[in-house]
């Protein structure tokens, strides 16, 4: 018998969710196929078979929780291994009927080890909760009899329609109210991905811990645009990418966090950590939530590299396919709402990061020029939201700035390496 177990993840995941399993019970594993796919706070990952054989048994469902080092399923070693698992041989069959013909009480000694439901861990915590015995609880599973949460709360709804006055006598739970109200309402529950649930921890969290203000400018991109309409041709025939707005931010970027290197710092405790190196993470609007890939070393990168690596990043987010690595360490994040017609925005924090610069949406707007002429240019609001705790109004407006005089002047992008 061999356990298969959940493989180290990271040095800050010590948990993940069972997402599905790419193998059945019965059937062949060979050394080195994926088995099954956890889903943890960042990204999903396979499991490796370390073995070859057949798989037996599975101890974990879909949705479950599970720990680095937990047993998840048995892989049996050798040809003659059953194809489904074994449960029948385990029961005494035979010897049951004559313990009942003898004594009532023993029956009910027989049958006390299959008393203990089949359940999830999320359903015998609520069970807990809401104090209810599982026995009572009717799966809708067919094949194993599994209990999940939304057994518990079919049976919960039902005690309440037969039992109403009592329930209401006995203090409420929140649970039970939430999923009977407005029955006579289309509905649906849907239980939020793990990755989900940290982006939504994450946020929070940025709320509550920094001191987190915001500053906005506006940019007239017509230099950029006249210098990719120019130049995009020859530029894609020579490496091959088309040249966007994202190269000529992130340069700006990391041109600006030079002269000011507070926002490319860290708080840890009572110190700051004032980093030397430009990691520039990109955010970008993946199937199961927003992602933020790295592009290491912005500033050593020429315009095509950047252009690849956001590439090659954003496509791998959109195939759930980015690695641990590539999603952290990063020193500050772009994120450009405008992709989506965002003309305003005032984006949150990337913890631990203290700076973020949200890109909006281009729109041709009347700009004064001087005091006697107007002229319609292609304007974007960009805004800055910074860690006050350690970056000032000062040092936040005049990075902005920064990046806004950059922008207008493109051609000096190139000065500032």
């Amino acid at each position: 018998m061999i356990e298969i177990k959940v493989p180290e993840l990271a040095e800050s995941i010590s948990e993940g969710t069972i997402s599905q399993w790419l193998i059945k019970v019965g059937e062949k594993v060979e050394k080195g196929s994926s088995v099954v796919e956890l889903e943890t706070d960042k990204v999903n990952l396979e499991v490796i078979a370390e073995y070859t054989g057949m798989l037996t048994k599975v101890l974990k469902e879909p949705g479950d929780t599970v720990e680095v080092g937990e047993v998840i399923a048995i892989l049996e070693d050798g040809i003659a291994v059953q194809t489904q698992p074994v449960t029948e041989p385990e029961r005494p069959v035979e010897e049951a009927p004559k313990e009942v013909e003898n004594n009532p009480v023993p029956q009910a000694e027989v049958e006390r080890p299959m008393e203990r439901p089949i359940a999830s861990p999320a359903a015998r915590k609520m069970a807990r909760e809401l104090g209810i015995d599982l026995r009572q609880v009717q799966s809708s599973d067919p094949l194993l009899g599994r209990i999940r949460p939304h057994d518990i709360r079919a049976h919960v709804g039902t005690q309440e329609v037969k039992e109403e006055p009592k329930v209401e006598k006995a203090s409420p739970k929140p649970a039970p109210a939430q999923a009977t109200m407005n029955t006579d309402k289309p509905m649906e529950r849907v239980k939020m991905s793990r990755r989900r649930q940290t982006i939504a921890k994450r946020l929070v969290e940025a709320q509550q811990t920094a001191a987190m203000l915001t500053t906005f400018n506006e940019v007239d991109m017509s230099a950029v645009m006249n210098l990719r309409k120019k130049r995009k041709d020859m530029f894609f025939e020579k490496h091959g990418v088309r040249l966007g707005f994202m190269s000529f931010f992130t340069k700006a970027v990391v041109a600006a966090l030079k002269q000011y290197p507070l926002l490319n710092a860290e708080i840890q405790g009572d110190e700051l950590i004032l980093k030397k190196f430009y990691d520039i993470g990109i955010a970008v609007a993946a199937p199961e939530g927003l992602v933020v890939p790295v592009v290491r070393d912005a500033n050593q990168k020429s315009f095509a590299d950047i252009e690849r690596d956001i590439n090659t990043l954003g496509q791998k987010a959109r195939e759930n396919a980015l690695t641990l690595k590539e999603l952290q360490g990063g020193t500050f994040t772009i994120t450009n709402g405008g992709v989506f017609g965002s003309l305003l925005s005032t984006p949150i924090l990337n913890s631990p990061q203290v700076g973020i610069l949200g890109m909006h949406k281009i729109q041709t707007r009347p700009i004064a020029i001087d005091e006697e002429r107007i002229e319609n240019r292609p304007m974007m609001y960009i805004a800055l939201s910074y860690d006050h705790r350690i970056v000032d109004g000062k040092e936040a407006v005049g990075f902005l700035v920064k990046v806004k005089e950059l922008l207008e002047d493109p051609e000096s992008l190139l000065l500032e390496g």
